[in-house]
């Protein structure tokens, strides 16, 4: 969305952000029925509280002159003053009642609608396809799902609604004022065109101010989140004083906006205040004068002034809340920016659950491109048969992990058709379809939680005895039970308490465990010493034999034991075959055999 241009823009835009939400909101229509009359009946309560002072001023001090005469005698004047001192306490009581009610309800319309919003957005950003997240930084969409809205919550209940209730209590006292006295009326309000102008003016910019401050504070979090969740990196590389230095500089941005934002919003108050003592002071000059000449009662006219302090109150209010206002409106539309990203990876109409694979995979003609000139993939042909064991070689950037996230629906191709035992991916749904997948990156992430828990994560059997046997045959088993609390111990965040090969073979128990057709593994020994590497080459090669397996590697030892070698390079396939088969054509896999220092020169060209 563009930004705000005045104040009316940012309202309207602020509008729209709970017209987004409003089917959620009708939701809780009985609540929100009791909870806005209960806010009418307060305003109601607010409109009567000078009327007792009014009926003092008029039947008592005033000894009882102002009205029409009376029929009989008037009431003691001890129990008038009685009556007005309980009207005072039973129409303040009712008020700070209903006022607690109306709160109350409102809060938990807030709460329960915006709790819908927060897991929609999580979930929404689950959905959203890798090339979105690519381009995001992690740090501002947390922002998003936590701080923009529980701030859109917060505002609603403290400046929203209050400001919904004053305008009500202004339209309820300008009617009664212009009964009361429509010359006075007009005098009061011949101040209100400038209070407008006032606050257009200033709004406008705190509404800039804010939504500069709300993008500078996501793009301080991602900054935090980026140098947090690499904290190896950064001090590895010494760039502690790198990250420092940027974050100060966003800190120091967000600092200004934030004094701007106030800076603005307590001019106004002072504008309006000026302008409202100015209303306040014609009022009483030229009220007094008709008191005086017999036109209005001294009650009338205390009744009219403490209206018309009131009846500036959302004005004030307006130039306290604006800065809060806009920080809703921006935190709305960095919410509903996300919502409205359409996934690139969904469900097609008519997709059904997929069943139970065989395994066989086949590629035709497939091309793709993540929006470069040079395709990663070009042309790609290949026919895998049910549990095979396939090797996928080649120098970096060749195409290997891309062909991977194509059999995963990660990325849909350009051009040509993925299948699965004869049917397009696409006829399957997305989640369906990836349950039909063990997955074992370079990179291992493992999850808040035990051992057992991360192994039995994303499989249906959690029984003890099926972990460790998955554990065993991934040869983590002894591992583990040296640990302090064996397999119920915690592991930290993305497995940082565990070596890279201890968390390689965790993740080739989660794989056995989950006992799929189809397996995929992206470089699982890369980085690895020779003891780690053969350790996970060793539980590789224990994977069930009945399911297919596709293996990124550029280590020929493991390539060698492959049912099926495919060499890819610049996106496409150059051979493929049995490993015995492409040894003996001597090609680019044979070179490879034969020196694996030249592998890895081929991998670095």
């Amino acid at each position: 969305m563009a930004r705000p241009k005045s104040t009316r823009d940012s309202v309207r835009r602020l509008g729209y952000v709970f017209t987004r939400l409003w089917p959620w909101i009708r939701d809780e229509r009985s609540l929100l029925a009791a909870s806005t009359v209960t806010l009418v009946a307060g305003v109601a309560m607010k409109l009567a509280e000078p009327w007792p002072l009014k009926f003092v001023l008029d039947r008592v001090l005033s000894g009882g002159a102002a009205g029409p005469p009376a029929a009989a005698d008037p009431p003691p004047v001890v129990l008038v003053l009685g009556l007005a001192a309980a009207a005072v306490v039973v129409i303040s009581g009712l008020r700070a009642l209903l006022e607690y009610r109306q709160r109350i309800g409102f809060a938990r319309i807030g709460n329960r609608v915006l709790r819908r919003l927060r897991f929609q957005i999580y979930s929404h950003l689950h959905g959203l396809s890798l090339r979105y997240h690519t381009e995001k930084r992690s740090g501002d969409l947390l922002v998003r799902v936590m701080r923009d809205v529980t701030l859109l919550r917060d505002v609603t209940s403290t400046a929203l609604l209050p400001l919904l209730a004053n305008v009500l209590i202004l339209a309820g006292m300008l009617a009664i004022v212009f009964f009361l006295q429509w010359k006075l009326a007009l005098l009061a309000v011949a101040v209100a065109p400038l209070i407008v102008v006032a606050t257009a003016r200033s709004g406008s910019g705190i509404h800039l101010a804010a939504r500069r401050q709300r993008k500078n504070e996501g793009a301080m979090a991602a900054t935090a989140a980026e140098s947090i969740v690499s904290i190896r990196e950064v001090k590895a590389l010494s760039l502690e004083s790198s990250f420092e230095d940027r974050f100060a500089n966003r800190n120091e941005r967000i600092q200004k906006e934030e004094l701007k934002t106030v800076r603005l919003s307590a001019g106004l108050g002072r504008n309006v205040s000026i302008l409202n003592s100015f209303a306040v002071a014609a009022v009483l000059w030229y009220g007094g004068w008709l008191v005086l000449g017999g036109q209005m009662s001294a009650g009338d006219l205390v009744v009219f002034l403490a209206y018309l302090k009131k009846a500036f109150k959302p004005a004030r209010d307006f130039a306290q809340h604006s800065g809060r206002l806009a920080k809703a409106t921006a935190a709305g539309e960095r919410v509903m920016e996300v919502l409205d990203e359409q996934p690139e990876i969904h469900d097609l109409p008519g997709a059904q659950p997929a069943p139970r694979f065989a395994g066989a995979i086949s590629l035709s003609d497939v091309s793709f491109s993540y929006g470069s000139d040079r395709p990663a993939l070009r042309g790609v042909n290949l026919e895998i048969d049910p549990g095979q064991f396939v090797v996928l070689t080649g120098p970096s950037g060749g195409g290997k992990s891309t062909l991977i996230s194509l059999l995963l629906r990660l990325h849909d191709p350009d051009a040509g058709t993925v299948r699965i035992d004869g049917q397009d991916v696409r006829a399957f749904t997305v989640a369906s379809l990836r349950q039909s997948f063990a997955v074992v990156l370079q990179d291992t992430a493992l999850f808040s939680g035990t051992v057992a828990e991360n192994i039995a994560l994303g499989s249906t059997d959690s029984a003890p005895e099926s972990i460790e046997h998955a554990a065993r045959l991934a040869e983590a088993d002894e591992f583990i039970r040296r640990m302090p609390e064996g397999y119920a111990t915690a592991v930290g965040e993305r497995g940082s308490t565990l070596s890279l090969g201890q968390r390689q073979r965790i993740a080739i128990a989660r794989a056995i465990l989950r006992a799929a057709p189809l397996v995929l593994m992206d470089e699982p020994t890369n980085g690895l010493d020779e003891r780690n590497k053969w350790a996970v080459t060793r539980a590789l090669l224990r994977l069930p034999h009945r399911a297919t397996t596709v293996l990124v590697t550029h280590d020929p030892e493991i390539a060698e034991r492959a049912d099926l070698v495919v060499y890819l390079e610049d996106g496409a396939i150059v051979e493929a075959g049995a490993p015995a088969t492409l040894r003996s054509r001597g090609g680019r896999f044979a070179r490879l055999f034969a020196d694996p220092a030249s592998g890895r020169v081929e991998e670095a060209r």
